[in-house]
């Protein structure tokens, strides 16, 4: 720091706040720590008695937090984001778009690992609509140097941390298995919740097919579902280890890649995840649900179907990572995506 008459602080950044004091009307910062003086400020400066100001020293080879959060947001911003003003040394990405929300963790924690610098976010792979806060950025002092700015460029990667990928519009077909659906001795109220949890998607129900436990039907059922235009198709009922529940070996034997049976997730250990490829390039998901998402508030459908609406392809390695989260402990308020249940 250097101690400089008012006069000649025009673009030099203040190393202290400037408090001005109303009585009776206000007490309050009028620049902050940080500012970059302007000529216009200086009778301010000078009304509020500042006729002399600590400011930092230029250096050529240091940046002011400004221009280094400026950095830190375009090694953030991917697609369908834009970045607030800058203020106080901060930057805010906003999204754009409604969809879902894709990290790049490594190289984010790469960044972080550096020191004097802070990108914060929310969980990736959750939904997050328009207008949304994504991230913020800043550096933790005023001027940081300009070669640990260039080795942040290097440890955030080639390509942003940051994307929103947006839902896709899908036609779905729906399979309820189960003879005491099929034969009306029960009521579906399976199908009402499936539909409900779509709804929040930009999704066109082709219908639901009824069917009994022979593994043939099932299957049959899937199959003409993406024969007429499905997109995604999903299956309920008979998801058990249970000897005559064969809704599992139905959906492998229309020739889908399983990319799992199970999850280490409560609600909904029981989930099938896989994926079916049409001949003319197609990549048809079929999703088998267990029981749990019929009664369950929250459960591993709503970790699995934003990724499935944004064409997100899961693999067996992001099911197991959902352990870490995956226990949901039914507060008498559920407040998801707000809570830690799938991160």
């Amino acid at each position: 720091m250097k101690l400089i008459a008012t006069e000649d602080a025009v673009g030099h950044v203040l190393c202290h706040d400037i408090t001005q004091i109303i009585r009776g009307v206000t007490k309050d910062a009028v620049f902050r720590k940080g500012h970059v003086v302007r000529e216009e400020d200086i009778p301010v400066l000078l009304s509020v008695g500042k006729e002399h100001l600590y400011v930092w020293e230029k250096d050529e080879n240091m940046l002011h937090e400004n221009d280094a959060a400026a950095i830190l947001y375009e090694i953030c911003a991917g697609n369908n984001m834009h970045g607030s003003d800058v203020k106080e040394g901060k930057i805010e990405l906003i999204a754009d778009i409604d969809g879902l929300l894709k990290i790049d963790r490594v190289h984010l924690t790469a960044v972080n690992s550096l020191g004097e610098m802070m990108i914060a976010s929310v969980h990736g792979n959750f939904p997050v609509k328009k207008g949304a806060k994504l991230a913020g950025t800043r550096i933790i002092p005023l001027v940081i140097e300009k070669e640990k700015m260039e080795a942040a460029r290097t440890a955030g990667g080639n390509t942003p941390l940051f994307n929103i990928l947006p839902f896709r519009q899908k036609k779905v077909g729906i399979v309820t298995t189960g003879s005491e659906v099929f034969k009306g001795r029960i009521k579906d109220t399976f199908g009402p919740v499936i539909k409900d949890k779509l709804a929040e998607y930009p999704t066109e129900i082709l219908g639901q097919t009824y069917v009994d436990d022979r593994k043939e039907h099932i299957t049959a059922a899937i199959l003409e579902f993406i024969e007429n235009g499905a997109e995604l198709v999903i299956c309920t009922g008979g998801m058990s280890v249970d000897p005559d529940d064969c809704t599992p070996g139905a959906i492998a034997a229309t020739g889908a890649r399983v990319v799992t049976y199970g999850a280490p997730v409560l609600p909904g250990a029981m989930m099938l995840v896989s994926y079916y490829e049409t001949e003319d390039g197609r990549c048809v998901p079929i999703l088998g649900l267990p029981g749990c998402v019929m009664y369950a508030k929250r459960t591993i459908f709503d970790l699995v179907l934003p990724r499935v609406m944004a064409d997100d392809e899961i693999t067996r390695e992001d099911i197991a990572m959902l352990g870490e989260g995956g226990l949901c402990l039914n507060c008498k308020v559920c407040t998801f995506p707000n809570c830690g249940f799938g991160k």
